[in-house]
């Protein structure tokens, strides 16, 4: 398999690898100042004399200006070349961090993290896309993978660091050092991203572009990240009453389930790239069954830790495989696509997170795993039946107009057979490639 980035001979290749390291530092720094606030809660909520579910609200506003503006924003900006608008907007976000670490009041930090939010929207759009363009489709996946593992960093080592940052020095000290951060990032990207066009409008030639999987796609993320937002919003009471483990053991668990998961990447990104389809299945199968597994045996301890880490792989392995399929067979426009595929794991997320909520009020933290794993089954299921789908087309033949069908119908003799080779030519061997590579 050509691991190489396209150029490599030519001196491209360091370029290019340098370029996605720029593009994964923005990424950390995008990733972590979405959760960062979570973290901080209570020092802003004492700095600027707000009630803790006041403060909260930098989070909550932060995931519907992201969720509702994705697509909007993207089609806007979509005729832009992807380095100009991705300097444009590192640059917004530095502006956006400095505000927020001065921010004299509330209604400030609230307004700053809402032009945060706006560059998150059309960020996660573009990212992907680009880091993608710069290497062959043959890597396609590892380089999803690399995007995805600034973002895991971020979850295991960003967050939490700023967080201690903000506990020693203050919670403007960590959105300080965090639009440091985003400073050296936007000048690695002036230095290594080379021009590049603006939105490409089909697929990159690996697999035709195909509008009903993009469909299967959108729809298991949204049923999966719903599960996952119910299961993962209440893993924490989940852990502390059920599974009986101490307060002190929390983090140490929660830091385990973020660096399995990061751990995982690479494989599955090298997955994701062979096997596409299979790639797409497996995660979510091992997701459904831990969840499901940690609703009926997780009063245990040890079967808890051990399930908590492999949602973690399961979790962090889904992302890579199925944003890398969603990119390889979608329709149309890419920046669109990919925030299509944004929205939808934000959407998922925050509807799990409120479905959750509603049961646990209903029928205690335990029920939430349960539906948690339901909703992730129902997504598996979606897959599954896609890949009976595809098989069911790839088995069928392909003719090619009625000339096809009524030499079909002639008879069996050497002749029709030679008929019908003549008659059935290229056009029929590239249907037919087309169809057994989409299944």
């Amino acid at each position: 398999m050509n691991r190489a980035p396209a150029g490599a001979a030519s001196g491209v290749r360091p370029a290019a690898i340098a370029a996605l390291g720029a593009l994964m530092a923005a990424t950390f720094c995008v990733s972590t100042t979405e959760n960062l606030p979570a973290g901080l809660l209570p020092e802003i909520s004492a700095g600027l004399d707000v009630s803790l579910s006041a403060a909260g609200q930098l989070v909550t506003g932060y995931a519907v200006v992201v969720t509702v503006l994705s697509v909007p924003l993207t089609y806007a900006t979509r005729r832009v070349p992807r380095r100009p608008l991705l300097l444009g907007l590192m640059a917004l976000f530095v502006v956006a961090s400095v505000a927020s670490a001065a921010a004299p009041t509330f209604g400030l930090l609230l307004a700053s993290r809402a032009v945060t939010a706006l560059v998150h929207a059309v960020f996660w759009a573009v990212v992907t896309v680009t880091a993608t363009s710069l290497f062959p489709v043959s890597v396609r996946g590892r380089v999803v993978a690399m995007v995805f593992g600034a973002t895991s960093l971020a979850t295991v080592l960003g967050v939490p660091a700023g967080s201690w940052i903000g506990q020693q020095a203050g919670w403007r000290a960590a959105f300080w050092v965090l639009a440091g951060i985003g400073l050296l990032a936007f000048v690695t990207v002036v230095l290594c991203l080379p021009s590049t066009g603006a939105a490409r409008e089909d697929g990159d030639g690996r697999r035709a572009p195909d509008a009903a999987r993009y469909v299967v796609l959108v729809v298991t993320i949204v049923l999966v990240m719903t599960g996952l937002g119910a299961a993962f919003t209440y893993t924490v009471p989940f852990l502390l009453e059920v599974s009986g483990f101490s307060t002190e053991a929390i983090s140490p668990l929660l830091l385990v389930r973020g660096a399995a998961g990061v751990a995982v990447l690479f494989l599955a990104g090298r997955l994701a790239d062979r096997y596409p389809r299979p790639a797409t299945v497996v995660p979510v199968a091992l997701l459904a069954l831990s969840l499901l597994g940690t609703y009926a045996w997780g009063s245990s301890p040890v079967v808890a830790a051990v399930l908590t880490a492999m949602c973690g792989v399961a979790l962090f392995a889904m992302i890579t495989t199925l944003t890398s399929e969603l990119l390889t067979v979608a329709p149309g426009d890419l920046f669109i696509a990919s925030a299509v595929g944004n929205a939808a794991f934000n959407a998922g997320t925050a509807a799990g997170a409120a479905a959750g909520g509603m049961v646990l009020s209903a029928s205690g933290v335990r029920a939430v795993m349960l539906i948690g794993g339901l909703l992730t089954a129902a997504g598996l299921a979606v897959l599954l039946a896609d890949q009976l789908v595809g098989r069911a087309r790839a088995s069928r033949p392909t003719v090619t107009g009625p000339s096809a069908g009524r030499r079909a119908e002639a008879g069996a003799g050497p002749s029709a057979g030679r008929g019908a080779e003549a008659g059935a030519g290229p056009s029929v061997e590239r249907n037919a490639e087309r169809v057994a590579e989409r299944s």
